[in-house]
């Protein structure tokens, strides 16, 4: 059987279609590329993102602004030693990029000017660290993303 050049185009359409549609089909379905939004209420924080700013400029006014190491025993959240333990409140937010699962929250309350997330409740990988505090009716908020 002889092909012709116009059987032959059709059959490279088919073809590069067919190859698209796979890996279109693949990416769907594989839950290893399963990537969620942010948050489930973006036009919500879109609104907010004024006063995140704002808690930005003023955590850089400070002299010594919050710091974060990553040790053995999971990340440390060190604020600075100027300020009252009592007056500190606010809370610890951890997302992960590639799951959604793995997200969670945690409120700040010291005994120490250094605040613990356990390594037990961490995966390795990307994690995105947001710090929002208060401390005498100032605002203060503090990111930052990090490898565990």
């Amino acid at each position: 059987m002889k092909i012709n050049w116009g059987t032959g185009i059709v059959l490279a359409f088919i073809g590069f279609i067919s190859f698209i549609m796979y890996f279109v089909i693949n990416m769907n379905v594989q839950e290893k590329y399963d990537h969620d939004l942010v948050t489930d209420t973006y036009y919500e924080e879109e609104l907010k993102y004024q006063s995140n700013i704002n808690k930005l400029r003023n955590a850089q006014k400070l002299e010594e602004n919050v710091v974060i190491t990553t040790t053995v025993s999971g990340i440390e959240i060190s604020f600075p030693k100027t300020l009252s333990l009592e007056k500190i409140k606010g809370k610890v937010f951890l997302y992960r990029p590639s799951n959604r699962k793995f997200d969670f929250e945690k409120p700040i309350s010291l005994s120490t000017h250094t605040l613990l997330i356990p390594d037990k409740d961490l995966l390795g990988g990307r994690w995105n660290l947001t710090v929002d505090w208060k401390y005498d009716d100032n605002d203060y908020l503090f990111k930052k993303e990090l490898m565990y």
